[in-house]
């Protein structure tokens, strides 16, 4: 584990329930938690509670490889803020911050040490950006 933190954001136009209720909810998760398209997420488990877990499936949709992204609920703020302490000890916070009918959502997180610093921006926001397509999808 490094000491880096890593931001990515993005403005959602969407309601702040909206926006939280897609960022939890696991039939959601599934639809947008993967940076590209040869990936996907078959299964999520949210326990929305403070100790509760969080596990979300990732797999290459050929079946090369794939991983369990789990974590821990330390606090949450509905409609406001998550804190999730991954199995690794590493911090991710996630706040929403609505104006105008549209939801602003940071997530900055503890930086591992296996990848480049650009690899894993780059792939939290990608799933960022799918997060954001997704819910703004979902209102027609």
């Amino acid at each position: 584990m490094t000491n880096q933190r890593i931001t990515v954001e993005t403005t959602v136009a969407a309601s702040v329930k909206e926006v939280w209720s897609a960022y939890t909810t696991p039939d959601d998760i599934m639809q947008w938690n993967f940076a590209n398209d040869d990936w996907c997420c078959p299964r999520a488990e949210v326990d929305l509670r403070p100790g509760g877990k969080q596990i979300a499936r990732m797999e290459a949709k050929d079946g090369s490889m794939g991983f369990d992204f789990e974590g821990t609920y330390k606090e949450i703020t509905p409609h406001k803020s998550l804190l999730l302490v991954l199995d690794d000890g590493r911090k991710s916070r996630t706040t929403f911050t609505g104006s105008s009918g549209k939801t602003h959502v940071v997530t900055t997180f503890d930086a591992e040490a296996q990848n480049p610093i650009e690899m894993q921006r780059d792939g939290w926001q990608a799933i960022l950006n799918n997060f954001t397509t997704y819910v703004e999808s979902k209102r027609g």
